[in-house]
């Protein structure tokens, strides 16, 4: 599916476009970064450089998924869309791979993993899936870490901790490290003794701090009480950065329901007291228990 300009001498025009949508949009960053016609912008982009606007689109597609907003979620995934045809057409201007070479990639890979949809196995609910699907990846991992080996660029021997990509957010893969060593029997069997840890660790914090440990002391003890309640959050079957996210969202409007009541008054936060604003805290916190 990749496009390339009939007339790249001429300027194109919205009739130069193919109706297709998918055909579209990849003309349009052909466009976009053809050499004598394209965008400055788009021109002086490469993989490092784009990289950080595919988080941030795939965060906003989280967003507004959480909103419950479908006409902004349709308007997201395509701007999540984008940045996959626009690092296809720079692999493509490479010589490497172009999006039609992505799409067949994707659709073998979930053919593969899907055995008892296109095969004939069978599973025994969500559950098994799982563990059949990460027995799948976990052998595909290693026949990508013996292909680098036949290339000379073996980093070291196979781990359980491979392919867990350090862009994650901190938390979700604090997560995925866990769930990878707990397959290997690396975990504990309950909660119980993950809040044991956790407040294990809360107390050589307490330690640190009471001592006034240098930042580097501080920020690793501070890590490691981090990463325990993250492993709390996997054993309770829940998303850390999903929990993390409800919370901050619930921050955001008992705070905005301080400033809205002292705006009412004519003040700031800046000109009230810790303790008026607590109170105003707790009249949102009672507030929501409410509803």
């Amino acid at each position: 599916m990749s496009f390339s300009p009939k007339k790249p001498a001429d300027k194109p025009t919205v009739s130069d476009l193919p109706p297709d949508p998918l055909q579209r949009l990849l003309a349009v960053m052909a466009w976009l970064r053809h050499p004598v016609h394209g965008c400055p912008w788009d021109l002086k982009q490469d993989f490092a450089s784009i990289a950080p606007y595919t988080l941030e689109e795939a965060y906003e597609v989280a967003d507004a998924i959480q909103r419950g907003d479908r006409a902004d979620l349709r308007e997201e995934l395509g701007d999540l869309l984008l940045q996959v045809v626009y690092h296809a057409r720079m692999a493509e201007e490479e010589g490497a791979f172009d999006f039609k070479d992505v799409a067949q990639a994707i659709a073998d890979k979930m053919v593969k993993r899907h055995p008892h949809v296109f095969g004939d196995t069978t599973v025994e609910g969500d559950e098994h899936q799982s563990g059949v699907w990460e027995q799948i990846k976990a052998v595909e991992r290693s026949a990508r870490q013996a292909a680098k080996g036949s290339d000379g660029n073996n980093p070291g021997p196979a781990s359980v901790l491979d392919g867990v990509a350090i862009a994650l957010p901190a938390l979700a893969r604090a997560e995925k490290l866990q769930k990878r060593a707990a397959r290997v029997g690396f975990d504990w069997g309950a909660a119980g003794p993950v809040i044991d840890k956790i407040e294990e660790e809360i107390g050589e914090l307490r330690v640190e701090v009471a001592a006034q440990a240098s930042r580097e002391r501080l920020q690793d003890e501070v890590g490691d009480v981090l990463f325990a309640v993250a492993n709390l959050a996997r054993h309770l079957k829940i998303d850390p950065e999903a929990a993390l996210r409800a919370t901050n969202a619930k921050f955001e409007r008992r705070f905005r329901h301080i400033e809205n009541r002292l705006q009412a008054d004519n003040r700031s936060p800046e000109a009230a007291t810790l303790e008026e604003m607590e109170a105003l805290w707790q009249e949102a916190k009672a507030a929501e228990a409410e509803r």
